[in-house]
């Protein structure tokens, strides 16, 4: 008998060598037939797997997300199946599942694939997937392997399996079909139901434009056709909540040839967008005790020397600048830590002066290449709300946790309620990537899991997602559809204080390494605005958007009383403008509707007689007469409800 640990706790004895799909029917046969992938002890296996030692089981369905993985690599290896049934020459690489289904990366030979096509191979994957083949794994040696490929003259293949060793190459068989495969997959393809290939790209044989370039099939695919059609439906919405097509109407930012790609220009209605957002922030950061600071925007290469930067990042960065002075180099800056590190070496500390809390909205510059840009999500030019908290190491609690709170209210005051705290660490088995002693690294992750704990956040941890210097806390934020997003960081860093020798005297009257908190709730402005624009699909929260109120006068009698509203509003700081076109009122309210502005005040004969406005809502229509007094206090209740005091 073996003992399987399950996700509860709870233990139960079952005979060596069953399967997780017995574990699973031992629970409920409902449950088994949900069942589509398991981990056993942290290693992704087959429902079918025999089990022969005692271990942690986790059994996983289409709702989870490593269920959802097994899906579509999957669903991947069944694409391949249909293309090679339809394209017999063909040569297959690889096929892996991605965050949103999954693709194949095919050598077409002659073959175009395009929008055309992609019925027939939907017809051919179904046609396949309903003869509900099983998915086998088997171990095969490196020569047998290489013969098959090199017998198919197979090169990428070849490569593929030239890096492996005897006893780590498995292929994957379905029907007719085998593929160089490491494992994971649903108990057969009779469960894929539904499947839509979304595009084809070029895409080069690993990533290097030196080698082939191959055609990249994406798809994506589910256990139900009415979760395709709902997803589907997800997208079309997502397409008109699209950040840069938002941002176009809306006039908040542009992008130009000639100034370059990936550097956003912030028009006049985003500027303030976001000079509103940062004064926001700096309201609540100047009660929680920060002090505002300013850096330059390019440095000294040996800043980003000693603070490990140009090592990790230096080949994705600008060039250097070159000055007149032989061997003078500086580069922008990719980071602000490092100049905030000085600000801290410029004179001593005492313990008692700690912490310090320096912020600053600081741009930085990462050359991207130019296929990731995306928008504002991807750029070369960006600013981070950031700040660096250097405390003493019996602070770093209190001060972690103070931050957390700070986090939370940025996100609760812009309507972003869903979401999960990643507590992100080293790679347990690759450490090269990360600088600084193990001892640190136990100290910072600990500090970090301790905070998330006490501050009864929902966390997941995650290994390998730690930054090169230190373990973090990142917000994992889900959108109005659903979408995951990676809003505001925390960061624990006993490394740079070392880097750059800072100290503090300690009450022993000795000299003492402070500890340092990176952290930047919006994470950058770019970044953060365009999810924001998708996230409220640019119905901005009343106390954030550029035009709170339009004033729509019936005809042009009325402007002077138009103008008088309009002055006895901005007197009461509310963002107002006039629509005096000579349209109809009908063409004026259907444009603030489109314009999203929030609130409409018409005016005519008799709101200029009796003192009043009559007032819509974007989305609701008519909500009644006001008082422009009345008006403006209803103004103030409806921004106080959603902006939250700190």
């Amino acid at each position: 008998m073996i003992q399987i640990t399950l996700p509860d706790g709870s233990k139960r004895e079952f005979k060596r060598g069953s399967t997780p799909m017995d574990v699973a029917k031992s629970i409920s046969e409902g449950f088994a037939r949900n069942v589509i992938s398991a981990q056993f002890n942290d290693t992704t296996i087959e429902t079918s797997t025999p089990l022969n030692e005692d271990g942690s089981l986790i059994l996983y369905t289409f709702n989870d997300t490593e269920g959802k993985k097994a899906f579509w690599h999957s669903s991947a290896h069944v694409l391949a199946q249909a293309i090679q049934h339809l394209y017999p020459n063909v040569k297959l690489t690889i096929g892996p599942a991605i965050e949103n289904g999954f693709y194949y990366d095919i050598d077409f030979g002659n073959n175009i694939v395009s929008e055309k096509d992609f019925p027939t191979i939907e017809k051919k994957f179904l046609e396949l997937a309903r003869g509900k083949h099983e998915f086998k794994m088997r171990e095969v040696s490196k020569a047998d392997a290489l013969l098959k490929y090199k017998k198919e003259e197979n090169q990428y293949k070849v490569e593929l399996i030239e890096n492996l060793n005897d006893g780590e190459i498995t292929f994957c068989d379905h029907s007719d079909f085998t593929d160089l495969c490491r494992g994971g997959h649903i108990p057969n393809t009779g469960i894929i139901k539904a499947v839509k290939v979304m595009s084809a790209a070029g895409a080069y044989w690993r990533g290097d434009e030196k080698n082939n370039q191959l055609t990249r099939i994406y798809g994506v695919s589910f256990p139900k056709q009415k979760m395709l059609t709902e997803y589907l439906e997800l997208l079309e919405e997502a397409k008109q909540r699209d950040h840069r097509k938002l941002g176009k109407e809306l006039e908040l930012f542009a992008f130009s040839s000639k100034v370059g790609q990936g550097l956003p220009l912030w028009l006049p209605k985003g500027a303030a967008l976001r000079d509103r957002l940062e004064s926001f922030l700096k309201k609540a950061q100047k009660k929680a005790g920060y002090e505002m600071v300013m850096t330059p925007h390019i440095g000294q290469k040996e800043l980003y020397v000693t603070s490990g930067h140009y090592e990790k990042y230096g080949e994705d960065s600008f060039q250097p600048i070159h000055t007149p002075k032989e061997g003078e180099e500086f580069l922008l800056k990719p980071m602000n830590c490092p100049h905030h590190c000085e600000i801290f070496n410029h004179k001593p500390y005492s313990y008692k002066e700690l912490p310090k809390r320096f912020a600053e909205f600081g741009t930085v510059y990462r050359y991207e290449q130019s296929g990731e840009l995306h928008g504002l999500t991807r750029v070369r030019g960006f600013t981070q709300d950031d700040a660096h908290i250097f405390c003493t190491p019996d602070q770093l609690d209190q001060e972690f946790k103070n931050v957390i709170d700070l986090s939370l209210y940025v996100l609760n005051s812009l309507s972003f309620d869903n979401f999960t705290a990643q507590v992100s660490l080293r790679d347990k088995e690759n450490k090269d990537k990360y600088i600084g002693s193990d001892e640190n690294w136990e100290k910072a992750e600990n500090a970090i899991i301790n905070a998330a704990k006490e501050k009864g956040l929902d966390y997941v941890i995650e290994y390998g997602e730690a930054a090169f210097y230190g373990p973090k806390l990142d917000f994992m934020v889900k959108d109005a559809l659903g979408r995951s997003w990676q809003l505001g960081t925390i960061q624990v860093d006993y490394n740079l204080p070392e880097r750059f020798d800072l100290t503090y005297k300690g009450a022993d009257n000795q000299l003492h390494r402070p500890v340092m908190i990176h952290r930047a709730p919006f994470g950058s402005m770019e970044r953060f605005i365009a999810v924001l624009l998708e996230h409220t699909g640019g119905k901005f929260p009343l106390w954030l958007t550029p035009e709170q109120v339009i004033i729509l006068p019936i005809s042009e009698k009325y402007q002077k009383y138009a103008e008088k509203v309009l002055d006895l509003l901005e007197n009461s700081e509310i963002r107002a403008l006039i629509d005096d076109r000579s349209e109809k009122t009908g063409r004026k309210i259907r444009d603030a509707e489109l314009n999203k502005i929030p609130f409409m005040l018409i005016v005519g004969e008799q709101e200029e007689k009796d003192g009043i406005v009559s007032v819509r809502k974007q989305g609701e229509g008519d909500i009644g007469t006001f008082s422009i007094n009345d008006f403006v206090s209803f103004l103030n209740k409806e921004i106080n409800s959603t902006l939250q005091q700190f």
